[in-house]
């Protein structure tokens, strides 16, 4: 059995620490405002974070082939809470979406929870030659994808969605049939975005950020104003002028402009870098698994994370249109926190059973 794979764990931890301090550099303010309390968001997610780094360590230990058996189950329970967000009383409505659980002591999102457990089970469903049926993948993708985008939570849909193609790829699947099916996805994103007025401006913002700041163009001009302030080395950690207010969604969407503007192009680069670091060992784990369905569990896992900070990082730099996809291990929120972080515990059970480096 291999040592831990020190590079992947200490940059999860570097990004997770680091994610503190900025959570609270950032919030501070608005959460005296809002609550009488600066500490009131750090110390929800510092909560989080003792939580996610337990299931790190458990999943880190607990031998990733035992999961083949807990698939089913654990699918079945992430669809049974992706639908309890619409039942009243126990769904949170909010903000104009249904993505959260009340569950009394906390609130779950379970569209976080349905990408881990399908990456479990479509992993072990996947390893299984005899059981590839594409009509049954795609009718078991589209029924989770559409309970996810009526919440409505698109950005969520689009990482689900890549992950399974990354499974069904991984696996062997007939490349032919993905590409094949790919312009009828792009066909359907397109009409999604155009039926939703607040998803047309995003892209139409995209397109033409230059427009009324009175309008849809106004967080860009935010996100842009923050990058632009920062320069080649930031203007000091704590000295954002963005975090008070200003900028929309600073502790989660768009954290990363606050630490570009904080830290400059060189520390947003160093950020960069890391995530890089975190994405290439994913895959290093993925092509050393000792079997099928460890090789294929870990490139789910870390294609819902690279493609999750890689869109994240995208929009944040302009290069992508918005979305509401938190930049892992470093934006709050407890549910992504935790889900991540066990994800990556999965990953270093992987490395350590897996082939020499």
């Amino acid at each position: 059995m291999k040592k831990v794979d020190l590079l992947l764990l200490l940059s999860v931890l570097f990004l997770t620490v680091f994610g503190l301090f900025m959570i609270y550099d950032i919030s501070s303010f608005v959460a005296f405002r809002d609550f009488g309390d600066r500490y009131h968001y750090i110390k929800e997610q510092i909560a989080w974070a003792g939580l996610g780094l337990i299931g790190l360590t458990f999943f880190s230990f607990f031998d990733y082939r035992k999961l083949f058996l807990l698939a089913f189950p654990i699918l079945i329970t992430s669809i049974f809470f992706l639908i309890l967000v619409f039942i009243p009383k126990i769904g949170v409505y909010t903000l104009g979406a249904h993505r959260w659980v009340n569950l009394r002591f906390f609130l779950l999102q379970p569209a976080e929870f349905v990408k881990f457990a399908l990456a479990i089970y479509l992993s072990a469903w996947f390893s299984q030659k005899e059981k590839r049926r594409l009509p049954a993948f795609f009718l078991l993708m589209g029924f989770v994808l559409f309970l996810v985008l009526i919440e409505p939570d698109m950005g969520t849909a689009f990482i689900i969605l890549f992950e399974g193609l990354v499974v069904y790829f991984l696996s062997g699947g007939n490349v032919t049939n993905l590409f094949l099916s790919l312009p009828v996805i792009g066909a359907l994103g397109y009409l999604l975005i155009k039926i939703e007025p607040y998803r047309a401006k995003r892209l139409a913002t995209f397109f033409n950020y230059n427009q009324s700041i009175l309008r849809s163009s106004y967080h860009v001009r935010q996100i842009l104003i923050s990058l632009g302030s920062g320069g080649i080395f930031g203007v000091g950690l704590g000295n954002s002028l963005q975090k008070y207010a200003y900028l929309p969604e600073n502790t989660t969407d768009s954290i990363f402009a606050i630490i570009a503007e904080e830290l400059g192009f060189i520390g947003a680069t160093v950020i960069i870098i890391i995530f890089m670091v975190v994405i290439w060992r994913g895959f290093v784990i993925a092509s050393r698994a000792r079997d099928k369905f460890g090789r294929i569990l870990s490139g789910a896992i870390i294609s819902f994370l690279g493609i999750q900070a890689i869109t994240n990082l995208a929009a944040q730099t302009v290069l992508f249109p918005l979305t509401g996809i938190p930049l892992p291990f470093i934006s709050y929120g407890g549910s992504s926190l935790v889900i991540d972080l066990c994800s990556i515990g999965i990953l270093l059970n992987i490395s350590r059973q897996g082939g020499h480096s």
